[in-house]
């Protein structure tokens, strides 16, 4: 789809369907919403607002046949709620509405409103953003795998917001540019974990991460990883013929203002080993490397939007497979910072990947490491399939990464780190043990992978339950969400 912003008036602009909009409780529009009332003689107003009793409530829209009189084949009205609870996430979900609506009535050539930047009053760049990454999340399709391809005259070909001011035009574009990049990173962390797990094993995904451009990339192989003393990942690894990966991707600046690691859960299947999962269970785990989907989708962003900070994104990837040579209940392992852990549960196995992960992260030297994963049942049982759960060692990393969800449209919910969840994962025989308790499930591993992080200041990102949609929610369809890869990009920025 292609997305533009054009310098025009919005009774002059000839196109399939032009979406307007209208705040909660307004009976006279005014803006591009009243012109085009007008050019209608009065009918929204009149008919859809008086008599239909369209009260503009978010979400809620309206189509009008503009009669011949305009350009535009017909009108769509969109509700966008409170003006006082409106905001650039909202831009975002109506936006996404708007785009489905068309849809819905095979435009392929769409005009729109800047929704909000009159009476929200937002900066025209900053609204154009929001407005193309909806456009281009809700209009995410993964069909690769359909003999019949979706119709080609369901989809919408052109797209472009519409402002009268031409000195405007710049900013907005600006804006789509910014907005598609951050789109096109989210719906390419979608495909990899829409993928089949047949189809994308450790080795696809590390063949993924080295295609990117801009971004140099570092592939470490089962021997590389032994010599690196990699225990507990090599051990999750051991059940699978699969053969592990271990991906050190870089994107490195001129003058980096800091230096960062993100590191992604890459359990490209997850059976539960020989704790193995019950069938319901595990007919969604080609999603349990969502988190290593979110780096990677952030990393494929980097070199576009060219922030000054010094990235590294790792992932330890491979399979949990009951095989013949799969790590036991009752093993000992023992991590890459010599920690040994006693394997209460093979398929709490994700925190052991992650562990040698940001052990590795360590020896880069980094200023601060952010790990995101598919890391718990119990964190979707706390905060259901609308937050992730973030916890970790330094309270401004939290703060700052909660602020940079907001902005993306992603919440992110504190749990608390307290020592006392240690307590389930004392050993009679090694340092610690992987599982633990399932009372504060989410907070064990947390605690459990703190004790690797050590002094740097790290923090931990759950996205278990956002990860993966039973049903639309708000701009994001059904499936993969690519969860976390607004947050970071919005957090890498800030820096």
């Amino acid at each position: 789809m292609k997305i533009q912003g054009i310098q025009g008036s919005l009774t002059e602009v000839k196109c399939d369907v032009l979406i307007i909009n209208l705040f909660k409780g307004v009976t006279a529009p005014a803006g591009g919403t009243g012109a085009i009332n007008k050019a209608l003689d009065n009918l929204i107003s009149s008919y859809v607002i008086e008599k239909e009793q369209f009260e503009g409530e978010l979400n809620k829209t309206y189509v009008l046949p503009t009669y011949g009189k305009l350009p535009a084949d017909k009108v769509v009205l969109v509700g966008l709620g409170e003006s006082k609870k409106f905001d650039l996430n909202k831009v975002r979900e109506v936006s996404a509405t708007a785009l489905r609506k068309a849809q819905e009535l095979n435009a392929k050539t769409v005009c729109t409103i800047l929704h909000g930047a009159g009476v929200a009053g937002f900066k025209p760049g900053a609204c154009a953003q929001s407005i193309a990454e909806g456009t281009l999340i809700a209009s995410y399709k993964f069909d690769k795998y359909k003999s019949k391809k979706e119709d080609k005259n369901n989809k919408v070909e052109e797209f472009s917001i519409v402002e009268l001011e031409n000195d405007k035009i710049e900013q907005i574009n600006k804006g789509i540019e910014k907005g598609k990049t951050i789109a096109d990173g989210v719906n390419f962390a979608r495909d990899l974990v829409n993928e089949p797990a047949g189809e994308l094993t450790p080795s696809k995904l590390a063949q993924t991460a080295h295609s990117l451009k801009g971004i140099t990339c570092k592939i470490l192989e089962k021997n590389d990883i032994q010599k690196l003393g990699m225990g507990a990942f090599l051990s999750v690894a051991k059940g699978s013929n699969e053969p592990p990966k271990f991906i050190h991707m870089t994107y490195k600046p001129k003058n980096p203002k800091a230096k960062i690691a993100i590191i992604g859960k890459g359990l490209t299947f997850d059976s539960g080993g020989l704790d193995l999962k019950p069938r319901g269970s595990m007919v969604t785990m080609k999603d349990d490397m969502g988190g290593s989907a979110t780096v990677v989708g952030v990393m494929s962003a980097l070199p576009t939007l060219k922030p000054e900070v010094e990235v590294h994104a790792i992932v330890a990837a491979c399979e949990n497979m009951p095989g013949c040579s799969a790590y036991k209940p009752g093993d000992v392992l023992t991590a890459m910072n010599n920690k040994t852990i006693e394997v209460d549960n093979t398929d709490a196995e994700g925190r052991l990947t992650l562990a040698d992960a940001i052990c590795y992260a360590n020896t880069l030297k980094v200023d601060k490491i952010i790990d995101i994963a598919t890391l718990t049942g119990a964190c979707v049982v706390a905060l259901g399939r609308f937050a992730s759960g973030i916890m970790g060692n330094n309270q401004d990393l939290i703060d700052d990464l909660i602020n940079a969800g907001d902005d993306g449209g992603e919440r992110l919910w504190q749990l608390p780190l307290y020592e006392d969840y240690f307590n389930s994962l004392k050993s009679d025989i090694a340092d610690f043990k992987n599982a633990g308790s399932r009372e504060g499930g989410a907070q064990v591993a947390g605690i459990f992978l703190s004790k690797f992080a050590q002094d740097t200041p790290w923090a931990h990102i759950d996205i278990a339950g956002p990860a993966w949609l039973d049903k639309n929610v708000k701009e994001m369809p059904k499936g993969a969400t690519g969860a976390g890869v607004r947050t970071l990009i919005n957090y890498i920025l800030s820096l």
